[in-house]
């Protein structure tokens, strides 16, 4: 699958590298903070950060799904604000990351950081049927908390 990336600043492939798979068994590629300086999150708030970059992904077969950097979330509370970012196909805008700090001390963004990861994944799109019966399960409508602690 071939992903088309456009550059929307003149630092990205000099400054602000392009996203890259950091390893050949990587499922997902980094992200990089574009920006002119830097930025602080501070404790308990959220800010957006650009990436410079907008994606053309081939078809609605796919989607492309931003999630945290590990390291980022486990030691800094460092996340994207909504969980999981979601760029649909035929979204062309720029790629901006919104990121929450949910640790306890204020958290500095500077240029080039790498902020998220990108993952692009196959997409099925349901056909929807109302009905008035669901197949039964051994499960049943168990919810939380029903399989064990």
């Amino acid at each position: 699958m071939e992903l088309k990336i456009k550059a929307l600043s003149p630092k990205i492939g000099n400054e602000i590298p392009l996203p890259y798979y950091a390893t050949p068994g990587a499922a997902a590629m980094d992200l990089h903070a574009c920006m002119d300086e830097a930025v602080t999150i501070p404790a308990g708030e959220r800010r957006v950060i650009p990436t410079g970059l907008a994606i053309a992904l081939p078809s609605a077969e796919y989607v492309a799904l931003i999630f945290a950097r590990s390291g980022l979330g486990i030691k800094h509370g460092i996340a994207p604000a909504n969980c999981v970012g979601v760029i649909d196909s035929d979204y062309r805008g720029e790629i901006l990351v919104g990121l929450q700090n949910s640790g306890k001390s204020d958290f500095t963004i500077t240029p080039g950081d790498r902020i998220a990861q990108m993952m692009i994944t196959p997409v099925v799109q349901a056909q929807i049927r109302m009905t008035d019966d669901l197949d039964e399960t051994k499960r049943g409508a168990g919810g939380f908390g029903s399989t064990g602690k």
